[in-house]
Formats: C-alpha cells, structure tokens, sequence
C-alpha cells in the first residue's frame, strides 16, 4: 500500500513540475494569456499547496508583461493618429480588463505566506471612450461604402454596422442601416425552368424542382426565387433545361434455373462391421446426420424499364446577358422487379432466391410517374452544382 501511496505521489510531483515547466514555456515565448489561462487552471483548486508556488509567480508575471506588451501597442497606436486604429486600441482596452476580471475571483494569492500582489487598473473611462470612437468611425465609413452602388461594398457596411451594433447597441440608426445594407449586398436570383423535349413534364415535378425551400440554398447574401417579382432587379438566373427524354420500352426476361442441394433429412444409427449400432462412452446410441439431395426448377421473371433526363444547368448575369456558366446534367431511373415461381423441393433453392416467391406481377409506372421518379435524383444533381456553384468567385 506504501509503495501505492509512493508512486501516486511521485506522479503526482511530475504532472506539477511538468505544468510549471509549461506555463513558464510560454511566457519565454511570448504567449503570455495562454500561460496565464494555464496557471488560473493550476490553482483553479488548493492554491495553497507548496507544488503550486511557483505558478503564483508564473502567473504574475505572464501578467505583467502582457499588460505592458498591450499598453505599449496602446501608446504606439495613439501617437499614429489613424483612425483606423480605434478598434484596435478598443480591443486592447477590452483585453486589459477581461484579464484582469479572469484573474479576480482567485484572489489574494500568497508565495511563502506573503501576499502577492497584482496590479490592477480602471479602464473604464478609455473603453467607453474607444467605443464611442470606433462606432463614429465605423459608422462614417460604413455609409460611404453603402452610397457605392456595389454589393461586396454593401456587404463590408452591413459587418460594421453589425460590429457597431454589438458593442454599442442602438447606436443612432444602426439597426435600420443594417438591413438597408442586407438587401443592398445580396444577390437575388431567379430560378426557371424549360423544356425543350416533345414529353410533357409533370406538374408535380416542375413544382418540386422549383421548390427553393427544399434545396436549402438561400444564405445570407445569396436569396433565390422561383418566381419572378417585377418590382426586383435580378442579378442572376439559373435555367434548368429539359433537352432529351427517354422512356425504354416496358420488357420482361424470364431465366430458369435448376437447382440441387444436399439437405439435412433426419439422423442415421451409426454401425459397427457387424452391423450393430455403436455406443460412445456413456452407453448411448451413435448417430449422425443423415443428408438428402433435392432439386427444384426456379422460374424468374424481371419487369424493368428506365427513364433518363438529359438537361444543362444555365447561369446567366441579368445585367450583362452574358451566359455565365453551362453544367450537363443528367439522370437515370431503373424500374426493376422480381417475382418467381419454383418446381420441385423448395429447400433445394437459394436464400437469395426465397425472397421473389411472395412476389407477383406488378403494373408498369407510367410515362409521367417515371419521368418524375427520374426527376427527384436529377434535383440532388442539380443541388449539387447550385451549391458549389460562386456567382462573385
């Protein structure tokens, strides 16, 4: 038990050191919050303990020069006079004090009995002054870019006034401005479709293959209709074209096979060479099993027909003409069944085979049923290509 007791402690000193040595690792580096995060961890619990001193004073010194790292970037920042610069300097302010917060609640810390100090500062006043700063920046820059008639333009308006509005809600007319610069930055695109072929295409399935919401695709900057609004200027369309249907005729193949199977038919005594039935050890009767060969004539009958849709994806640019891009679509669907009756044992038939015989006939689908079944998969295909597909790449 004593030597349970001698290595649970051994390890227990190892981890320790090794956790100091790692957290004075990344002060040496210069990554001074992730040292800090890693010591509050460290005496996250029994802070008092001699094996966790040493991250006390780890942990005041990741501290100490963070904070003079991010106040000289501060000052640096300052004496530029760039406006640009406010957010920046806003979020070093907000980074000094969220340190100082995470360290607070472990605290008073002491090394050797002596209490050790931090020291901490009031940034108050600066982040609210930063805030006010970068909002009135931001927002003065924002309304530039969304006077501009471009959606990437109106798209960077839309993150700052969002930004704007994260940090200092209600802003003036911020949330207002935030979907003005939404519509302003979306690509609106409309969605038809046109059959070229001399087959009527099912209403149903049209309906289906214009359905937006089932696709999934509208996200923020990009919105499809699939029907035309006339107080909209489109920036897109995508055309699905019908070029070519074609419907196989209905056909049945019939295959006969005959099949033959050893099968377990009861028991047989086992003889000695006089003919007598032997005994094993415990006087009883040897048997062993007894096979039979049965054979059986297995008729299969196959109902299959196919339909394929040959189509292209068009994109085209509403405001140019211009065709953007051209994708071949195409798709295929079998109609297949079985049914099967037999001749003979049963048994002798395969289990692959068994599952036909409760089959029987079935009436064709027809031409409008199969063209629409072929069109479910070609509306997965033409996902596909409408969600890798970058209108602004």
């Amino acid at each position: 038990m004593k030597k349970i007791l001698l290595l649970i402690t051994t390890a227990a000193i190892i981890i320790g050191c090794n956790t100091t040595k790692s957290i004075e690792k990344e002060v040496n580096n210069g990554n001074y919050d992730v040292a800090i995060n890693d010591a509050l961890r460290k005496l996250s619990n029994n802070k008092s303990k001699k094996s966790k001193q040493a991250s006390i004073l780890l942990l005041k010194n990741a501290f100490n020069k963070a904070t003079d790292r991010d106040l000289d970037q501060i000052s640096f920042l300052k004496k530029d006079a760039n406006p640009e610069n406010f957010e920046r300097i806003y979020n070093l302010y907000q980074k000094l004090n969220t340190r100082q917060q995470t360290i607070t609640p472990i605290l008073p810390l002491y090394y050797h009995g002596k209490e050790v100090k931090f020291s901490f500062s009031n940034y108050n006043v600066e982040i609210i002054k930063y805030k006010e700063e970068t909002s009135n920046y931001l927002y003065r820059k924002a309304l530039s870019l969304l006077e501009t008639d471009n959606k990437l333009d109106a798209r960077q308006a839309y993150e700052d006034f969002k930004y704007i509005d994260r940090i200092n809600p209600n802003y003036k007319n911020v949330n207002t401005l935030i979907e003005d610069a939404l519509f302003k930055g979306q690509d609106i695109i409309l969605l038809d479709l046109s059959n070229n072929t001399q087959q009527i295409i099912p209403k149903q399935l049209e309906t289906d293959l214009l359905n937006i919401s089932t696709y999934g695709l509208n996200d923020l900057w990009t919105v499809y209709h699939n029907k035309e609004v006339a107080s909209i200027n489109y920036d897109y369309s995508l055309s699905l074209i019908f070029k070519t249907i074609i419907i196989t005729p209905e056909q049945i193949k019939e295959r006969q096979i005959i099949q033959e199977k050893l099968v377990l038919d009861g028991f047989k005594y086992v003889l000695d060479r006089n003919g007598n039935v032997k005994k094993d050890s415990l006087g009883n009767d040897m048997k062993e099993d007894k096979f039979t060969k049965v054979t059986c004539q297995y008729f299969e009958t196959r109902q299959f027909k196919t339909s394929t849709i040959i189509a292209s994806a068009e994109f085209k640019n509403l405001e140019t003409k211009q065709l953007l891009d051209r994708f071949p679509v195409e798709s295929t669907f079998l109609f297949e069944h079985f049914f099967a009756t037999y001749q003979g044992d049963e048994r002798a038939i395969d289990d692959g085979f068994l599952i036909y015989l409760d089959n029987r006939i079935v009436p064709f689908p027809n031409t409008e049923q199969m063209i629409f079944d072929t069109g479910e998969d070609l509306k997965l295909r033409l996902k596909e290509i409408i969600t890798r597909y970058n209108f602004r790449g």
